[in-house]
């Protein structure tokens, strides 16, 4: 038996039409306080950290969040200073914190 399957029609391949009230959000990675002019004031705090930021973009404009990840906040917790990616590589950190940083930490990354 044999089962031959029909190509659609070439009507289907017609993209959605387009609404310009869409929301789009797009998570990107990127090193703090280096890629673009925006993106790089909201990242200001997190130089020289690989951070994940989320962009709304609608009617072509963008808001810019920052979304730490843990790490990202427990180097910060360090209070160690920023580095130069380019010239420190496989770099070893350690220091001491208040539990209650860590509480806080926690916190911010439950939902």
């Amino acid at each position: 038996m044999r089962i031959w399957v029909h190509p659609t029609p070439a009507a289907s391949t017609v993209p959605p039409e387009f609404d310009p009230d869409e929301i789009k959000v797009v998570y990107l990675t990127c090193t703090g306080g280096e890629v673009g002019d925006d993106i790089a004031k909201a990242t200001g705090d997190w130089e020289g950290l690989r951070i994940t930021v989320k962009l709304t973009i609608q009617h072509r404009l963008a808001w810019i969040e920052v979304v730490p990840s843990a790490s990202a906040l427990f180097i910060k917790a360090l209070k160690l200073p920023p580095r130069d990616r380019k010239k420190q590589k496989n770099i070893k950190r350690s220091g001491n914190t208040a539990f209650d940083e860590i509480v806080n930490i926690a916190q911010q990354r439950q939902h």
